[in-house]
């Protein structure tokens, strides 16, 4: 096997999660995949090193399926990083923003753009994804109609970037999980890492109060907790938390004695190093 290292992801060439690979992992192959699924399983069936797996944006919350594929991938989460969502409207060479007459983007993304719609008198077309928008436009060839979609769409598909920044919001930001087949050796305790675990409670009164009481206690920020019914059963459920710390420092390590007392399962998927971007203003 040649010296080439992929990360795969799930959209088209040139999709936010596309561009999120390239700035985490420079140099790495990027490899497309169609659902959520079939990227869990490239990194199963050994086509890729490693998956880009979004899981939250700051306007939209969580991204669906993830949260229910995860604690089920048999993955590692290695790492985590933050994607900046750019929207760029993309036309045909020779377009310009007068020509623009309908608008393709992905559903999520379309509501992000709601100014630049309003501005420019466009009909809005919901699409299946922000590059396959621009790959559409691109295989179409019509100046009035346009993509919203990333800069690297642009450069992939020959389009002009009509105008640059047109979400409605300024901190449009993706967050995504780094998963493996295998866990990373686990560092040494110290600060700046983040842990995400699975755990499960009873459907009782205070359960959940009880099992989150050690965080506080011990002074552990949860950052993320996600729930959802297991097997269509409506007497236990289980959540995704993602809290800052090591597990074998002494905060969190605390914390997940006390964790483990009142829930009924607790599994660690992933100890890595925190995103800078958590640190910046």
């Amino acid at each position: 096997m040649s010296g080439e290292r992929i990360i795969a992801f799930q959209g088209r060439p040139g999709a936010y999660s596309d561009l999120a690979c390239r700035q985490a992992r420079p140099g790495w192959t990027t490899l497309p995949c169609q659902t959520f699924a079939q990227t869990i399983a490239a990194v199963h069936d050994g086509q890729a090193e490693l998956a880009m797996l979004a899981c939250e944006n700051s306007l939209a919350g969580r991204v669906p399926d993830i949260h229910a594929l995860l604690p089920e991938a048999g993955l590692f989460i290695v790492g985590e990083h933050f994607q900046r969502v750019e929207h760029c409207l993309l036309g045909i060479p020779g377009s310009t923003l007068s020509d623009a007459r309908r608008v393709h983007t992905h559903p999520v993304a379309m509501a992000q753009v709601r100014g630049i719609i309003g501005e420019l008198g466009l009909d809005p077309v919901v699409e299946f994804d922000t590059a396959g928008a621009a790959e559409m436009v691109r295989d179409w060839g019509r100046k009035e109609d346009v993509a919203v979609a990333s800069s690297l769409a642009a450069e992939l598909n020959g389009l002009e970037i009509l105008r640059r920044n047109v979400e409605d919001a300024t901190h449009n930001t993706t967050r995504f999980y780094i998963a493996s087949r295998r866990p990373d050796t686990l560092p040494p305790a110290g600060p700046g890492f983040m842990t995400t675990l699975l755990f499960r409670v009873n459907n009782q009164p205070g359960a959940l109060y009880k099992a989150l009481g050690g965080l506080a206690t011990a002074g552990v920020n949860m950052t993320r907790l996600e729930s959802y019914m297991l097997e269509g059963s409506f007497s236990a459920t289980q959540f995704l938390m993602d809290v800052e710390g090591h597990p074998e420092a002494p905060p969190l390590a605390r914390a997940l004695d006390e964790l483990s007392f009142f829930s009924e399962q607790q599994e660690i998927l992933g100890v890595y190093p925190a995103s800078p971007f958590r640190h910046t203003p």
